[in-house]
């Protein structure tokens, strides 16, 4: 059996308040996550209808690729697609599907746990990640969520070419036209493999292909290689097949993905650990003090959706942003006390009143407002492109300097690098806690066990 190996799917969060998020009022559904009816004043203007995506939707975008609710707040403040996190088509096969009276959140339950939840807020611009060593089991997994998903499924695959490619052929077969089917992939050792590998993908059918610029051996810490994608986009361009690439790694948000596009010419831009961060990222101008800005809010409506409380806390342990009146030591004591609470209830006085009902109408009228939002940017001069990223901390590339590109023969930087700007702070790949991962892995790549850098503990 192929075991296939995709991104690191961890959570993130985001708030701040669009001018138009008044522009309509929020949406009603039934029983069963199906849209019934809108109630209100009508919008200032009508916006255009999203049935379905082409190709085009993952044309000048950020995009990002957290868990729910994290996913509604990025979608809040301007994320242009969400992935959900991958999850194994046996999971999903054998889960019950669950819709919330209340909220309307839906939920494909395991045996001990939610597998994978989601909201009819966000199906317009959700990609579904499937896991699978099965073409059969695949088609079956896309089936089964395929009601709750505005036509797309993406697959994260590496490994094992030809299974890779039977399974996008056997989806963009079985599914119906209308429902786009993307894949998402890290670079090869070899620039030329990674290039062989994408003109397979390409001729399968697929509708988008996400690039993470790392090998598969490379840490998080480590810069990611995007200065080795521009290669593969103008290699897709030469073979006359109109496939956006997506370009994923160290993009620090909106206005930092206009550089990563500069740098790459890739059609859009995937955002994954800044926006675990602040997923506030996707907003011209992120919030600051994230602790006051965006945490309650984050609270209120976690609850609401009755997320659980684990993954929760989880979540909000990543949050950092730059601060202008709330204080280190503030923002460190809000965390640990969020960390040791056993369950929202605790925390009430630092939330007001549970009013997350209110915090979502917010998020679904802001979502069902926006209007299209590309990300373009100017040309720039041919030396512009051979500079390294801020994650670097340096200027333009000298030949004393790390490469910034990984050789053919190497797996990884020589010597390797260690300027991701929201990496780990050692040399090691972080776990997450079992209380959320559980014994039942939801992806394929499996959670290593710790490794303590200063011995064992």
């Amino acid at each position: 059996m192929g075991k296939f190996r995709g991104r690191r799917d961890g959570p993130a969060t985001t708030t701040t308040t669009p001018s138009s998020r008044h522009c309509t009022a929020p949406q009603k559904y039934d029983r069963n996550g199906v849209l019934v009816a809108s109630t209100g004043h009508e919008r200032a203007a009508k916006r255009p209808k999203l049935d379905h995506l082409t190709s085009d939707s993952f044309k000048n975008g950020v995009f990002l690729a957290p868990m729910f609710p994290t996913r509604l707040m990025a979608l809040k403040h301007g994320a242009s697609l969400v992935w959900g996190p991958e999850v194994v088509d046996k999971a999903i096969l054998h889960a019950e599907r669950v819709v919330d009276p209340v909220t309307v959140v839906i939920s494909y339950n395991g045996k001990t746990r939610a597998i994978f939840t989601t909201h009819p807020v966000e199906k317009p611009y959700l990609i579904y990640q499937i896991g699978s060593a099965s073409p059969e089991l695949a088609v079956q997994a896309a089936k089964t969520v395929v009601q709750d998903h505005s036509r797309r499924m993406g697959a994260a695959l590496l490994i094992n070419p030809d299974l890779l490619c039977d399974i996008l052929t056997s989806l963009r077969k079985e599914l119906p036209p209308h429902i786009t089917v993307s894949a998402k992939i890290r670079l090869l050792p070899s620039q030329e493999d990674t290039k062989r590998l994408v003109e397979r993908i390409i001729r399968t059918g697929v509708s988008a292909l996400t690039v993470h610029c790392r090998t598969r051996n490379m840490r998080p810490r480590e810069a990611a290689l995007i200065e080795r994608l521009r290669e593969i986009v103008e290699f897709v361009e030469g073979l006359g097949i109109d496939i956006p690439v997506v370009a994923n790694g160290d993009c620090q948000g909106w206005e930092d993905a206009k550089r990563v596009k500069r740098i790459t010419g890739a059609s859009s831009v995937m955002i994954a650990t800044a926006a675990e961060a602040n997923p506030s990222c996707f907003a011209s101008t992120p919030l600051q003090d994230i602790e006051t800005t965006m945490i309650p809010s984050y609270l209120r409506l976690c609850k609401y959706i009755d997320n659980h409380w684990a993954l929760t806390k989880f979540c909000i342990s990543q949050f950092r942003s730059t601060r202008r009146e709330v204080t280190k030591e503030e923002a460190n004591k809000l965390k640990a006390r969020i960390i040791k609470a056993k369950g929202f209830d605790e925390l009430t006085d630092l939330v007001g009143s549970w009013s997350g009902e209110a915090d979502f109408a917010e998020i679904a009228d802001i979502i069902g407002s926006r209007r299209p939002r590309p990300l373009l940017v100017d040309s720039e001069p041919e030396e512009a492109l051979q500079r390294t990223s801020p994650a670097s901390g340096q200027g333009d590339s000298t030949d004393d300097g790390p490469p910034i590109a990984t050789p053919p023969d190497r797996p990884n930087p020589e010597p390797p690098t260690s300027r991701a700007p929201l990496g780990p702070s050692w040399d090691v790949r972080i776990p997450q806690p079992a209380i959320i991962t559980g014994s039942d892995m939801l992806t394929p790549t499996p959670t290593p066990k710790p490794i303590f850098p200063f011995g064992s503990q």
